[in-house]
């Protein structure tokens, strides 16, 4: 975990309460001004829900004791939230942006290692520290689910890991990146994301994809609207669960298919191949699971610390649309 990063005792953000929880996973086993602007609101699927598929997780990895937002460093408290992996482990931007930073500590006080900030509008950032290597330019515009960095030690460390932040209303306005994430949707080290409708994007389309498979032909446009939310509604109806639009992780598991390669012309493979696009695979949606793509499934396995083994399961699809 970081021995470092860190933000001033004073700063009254900083005495936001961390997460209660830290959990392991199991390896192997356009943000909008409403984003900016709702709170810290609860789950419950609504028009405006910050649970918009605006954002995703930056990295797979596990909470290490001692890593959350707030926990004492000297005279300091950690300013952001460590997710724990090997050095190489891939990291994403967890929403679209430009990236305002990228140097060692990305710029700002109390922080070491190699870093990239990134600017979502509305005076909202996130951080990332520690990296390995970067993926991303200085100034470039990234999307909600790209590449930028590899994770790594860097800096004043005990091991590899992401260190990562966000910050609201001005670039040091430190917030708990926990709760903040939870807010719209996203399990920060893992998990399955919350989508309400309403939302726009690319995990959108996924959706529509997988639930043309089931039967439901819906136009893969990226709106989850009145229409593709009464579809879902009828498939968890269908599925005995709480019949109120959330895509969610009662939801996906029931909606994602295993998938290998040979299987041809499915929208399945459609949203799998849409999903892989958004981590920055560059794949046609063609529907076909062929070697190209097999080959693009087992590096995105390699590169997030999951089972290599070219078969999209639970835990590729988890880590791809969360």
């Amino acid at each position: 975990m970081c021995e470092s990063c860190t933000a001033p005792v004073s700063d009254p953000r900083a005495c936001e309460p961390s997460s209660p929880w830290s959990r392991r996973l199991l390896f192997g086993a356009g943000l909008g001004a409403a984003v900016a602007l709702t709170g810290l609101g609860g789950t419950t699927a609504h028009a405006a829900s910050a649970m918009n598929a605006s954002w995703c997780n930056p990295a797979l990895g596990y909470f290490p004791s001692g890593g959350h937002f707030g926990a004492p460093r000297g005279g300091s408290t950690h300013a952001g939230q460590d997710v724990t992996n090997s050095t190489g482990t891939a990291v994403y931007a967890a929403a679209a942006g430009t990236v305002v930073g990228r140097s060692w500590g990305g710029g700002l006080t109390g922080r070491t290692g190699e870093a990239i900030v990134i600017s979502h509008g509305n005076n909202v950032y996130t951080y990332y520290g520690h990296l390995s290597a970067y993926r991303v330019a200085l100034n470039a515009r990234v999307s909600a689910g790209q590449r930028i960095a590899d994770m790594g030690a860097t800096g004043n460390v005990t091991g590899p890991h992401l260190h990562f932040e966000t910050h609201t209303g001005r670039l040091g306005g430190i917030t708990n990146p926990v709760p903040f994430m939870r807010s719209r949707g996203v399990d920060l080290g893992g998990g399955w994301p919350s989508v309400d409708p309403e939302a726009r994007g690319v995990t959108v389309s996924v959706i529509q994809h997988l639930m043309t498979q089931r039967g439901t032909s819906l136009v893969t446009d990226g709106y989850y609207g009145p229409t593709s939310v009464n579809a879902v509604k009828a498939f968890q109806r269908s599925k005995g669960l709480v019949a109120d639009g959330q895509v969610g992780p009662k939801t996906w598991p029931h909606l994602v298919y295993e998938l290998r390669q040979g299987v041809r012309d499915g929208s399945h493979v459609r949203g799998l191949q849409t999903a892989m696009n958004k981590r920055s695979a560059g794949l046609a949606v063609d529907g076909n699971f062929g070697p190209v793509m097999n080959t693009a499934v087992r590096e995105f396995q390699r590169v997030n610390r999951l089972v290599v083994d070219g078969e999209a399961g639970p835990l590729t699809w988890r880590a791809l649309v969360g």
